[in-house]
This record gives structure tokens, C-alpha cells and sequence, in this order.
């Protein structure tokens, strides 16, 4: 995706720290966030994110450091920030038992729209989530993926100039979560400052720029093309063989094969030199009888650059 033009600050982190106790769940994490920016920020469950999420959204106090959300600090003026922002999870905070409608009614009185102005923000949100001729379902009876359109649309429904998404997508199958971000996309394309964390390493592609969080730390930042390009300095193999268990036992220890995975039917390989690891492999496997199907270089996917991210740092930790 092309980033936005405009490079106006719509948020910043500066060192921020929380901890429960003695347990750190956020260690100095640091950003900023252009406006109309898609942000992604993705990691393993537990590492981390919704806590900084919570803080951004002036929910949860900073054990240390600071935060600044379209343009106001989020220990200092929690309430003027939770006045300019909108805030959806993967639980939806939808009212089951309310129809489409009234709970568009009731989320325009929680953020406080002008009642001069509900009408217009009604037909906006029912419009933009394709929900007009659903508008008196019971929201119970929505599938997922309308209930996260329902979501969204009340979470905007005052105009707020960010927009935070927690693990927004989970649940849902894939073609609603496609559905999604065009919605999102159409936001950025407005002016809207989209923060976004998911488990979903796919969902990396749809984001100007990325931060990969790993128990409590960003250990990368960057739009994901550029985090592609430095891991192709350690090519990616795809072997197909035999028997895949016996040939990771057989293939340990080679010098050019800094690491092997199970993946599918076969293994993923990272190497030092592809076409200097292929002949090795080749030679091993067969010294081994066991038969090479296939052995073929691949485009490392997010999901490759965030394992051997996360590979880097555990051998940094011993």
C-alpha cells in the first residue's frame, strides 16, 4: 500500500512501560504514527499489544514513559483523547438483544453526537456498512462478519480522527475479513489515523507500515516490503521429500542451514547460500536414500520474517 502523504504526527510513543506487579508487559516501546497512516501492529497473543492499545486509548496509566494521541497526553488528558478517538475489539461491544438501528442510536449517545446531526450519522453508518436493509435485525441474528461491520460503523460514528482496531478480525472467516479492510482503506483514504494490532500475519500486507511486538518489545518497524528485503540476505528453501521427519533429523547440524521448520507436507529452510545448500541437501538426502521431490528457493512470507525475527532475539536472550 502507498503511505499517506501527509506527515502531520497523529500519535507518538516515547518509552512507554507498564507493569503489573514485577511483571513486565510492556518494555519501552516507542513510535509514531502519521495521520491517515494505517499502523499495523502485529504479535503472538501475550505480547503485549492490547496493553499499549489500552494506554494509547487513556484507559490504562503509563508505569513509565509517554504517549501522545491526536495531540493531547494520555496520563494528562485521558478524557480529551477517549473524546477523539474510536475503539473497536474482536468482542464487537455489541448489544445482541438491540436491532442494527437502535444500537446506532445508542452508541450516538454514548459518544455524543448532536441529536441535530444522529439522522445524518445513522444513514452514514448503515450506508458504509451495507447494513440499510438489515437496519431492523436483531444484531444477534448478524453473522460475524456483519456484526464487525455494525462494530466499526458505531465505533465511528462520531468522526474520530483515530481509530484504534483490537484483534478486530478475529473470528471471522476470510472473505468477511477482506470485506473489512476495504472499509478500512476507505477510512485511511479520508483522513483517519487507523491503529491496528492482529495475530493475522497476513493482514501485514494490507498496512503502510508495521511494528512486530514479542513479550512486550517491538523488535521491528517498518513498511513490509523493507522487512521482507532483510531477511532475503538468508534464503528461504522449500523441500518436499520421502519422509520430512527423518529428512530435518538427517539434514541437522549442516553448515549452511541455519534453520529448518516442518511446514505442510515438507520443510521450510533458511540458508546461508541457496544454491551452495541445495547441492549440499541434494548430496545429504541421497548419501541417506531418501528421495528429493522437489527443492525450490520461495518469497519469504511475514509470517517467515516475524519467526526469524523472533528466532534473532530468543538467541540473543541465551
Amino acid at each position: 500500500m502507498t503511505p499517506p502523504n501527509d506527515n502531520a504526527s497523529a500519535m507518538e510513543a516515547r518509552g512507554l512501560v507498564k507493569r503489573f506487579g514485577q511483571f513486565v508487559a510492556v518494555d519501552h516501546v516507542s513510535f509514531e504514527i502519521r495521520k491517515g497512516e494505517i499502523f499495523g501492529f502485529l504479535g503472538p497473543n501475550g505480547a503485549g499489544k492490547s496493553t499499549v492499545i489500552r494506554m494509547l486509548c487513556g484507559l490504562l496509566t503509563p508505569s513509565a514513559g509517554s504517549a501522545t494521541v491526536a495531540g493531547f497526553d494520555v496520563s494528562k488528558d485521558p478524557e480529551k483523547v477517549r473524546s477523539r478517538i474510536g475503539y473497536m475489539s474482536q468482542k464487537f461491544s455489541l448489544y445482541d438483544d438491540l436491532t442494527v438501528e437502535e444500537n446506532i442510536q445508542f452508541f450516538s449517545g454514548i459518544y455524543g453526537v448532536g441529536k441535530e446531526i444522529r439522522e445524518e450519522r445513522r444513514d452514514y453508518v448503515l450506508q458504509m456498512a451495507g447494513l440499510a436493509d438489515r437496519r431492523g435485525t436483531t444484531t444477534g441474528q448478524l453473522s460475524g462478519g456483519w456484526k464487525q461491520r455494525l462494530a466499526l460503523g458505531c465505533a465511528i460514528i462520531h468522526e474520530p480522527p483515530v481509530l484504534f482496531l483490537d484483534e478486530p478480525t478475529s473470528g471471522v472467516d476470510p472473505i468477511a475479513r477482506r470485506a473489512f479492510w476495504e472499509l478500512i482503506y476507505q477510512l485511511s483514504e479520508a483522513g483517519r489515523t487507523i491503529f491496528v494490532s492482529t495475530h493475522y500475519m497476513d493482514e501485514a500486507e494490507y498496512c503502510h507500515r508495521l511494528a512486530l511486538m514479542y513479550r512486550g518489545r517491538i523488535i521491528a518497524t517498518g513498511v513490509p516490503e523493507d522487512l521482507r528485503k532483510q531477511l532475503r540476505n538468508h534464503p528461504l528453501l522449500r523441500l518436499e521429500t520421502s519422509d520430512a521427519l527423518e529428512s530435518m533429523r538427517v539434514l541437522e547440524g549442516q553448515p549452511r542451514i541455519l534453520h529448518a521448520a516442518v511446514f505442510g507436507g515438507g520443510l521450510q529452510l533458511t540458508v546461508s547460500d541457496a544454491a551452495a545448500a541445495a547441492g549440499d541437501i541434494r548430496r545429504t538426502l541421497d548419501a541417506n536414500r531418501i528421495a528429493v521431490d522437489s527443492l525450490n528457493p520461495v518469497e519469504p512470507s511475514m509470517e517467515d520474517v516475524f519467526v526469524a525475527l523472533i528466532q534473532a532475539e530468543e538467541e540473543k536472550e541465551g
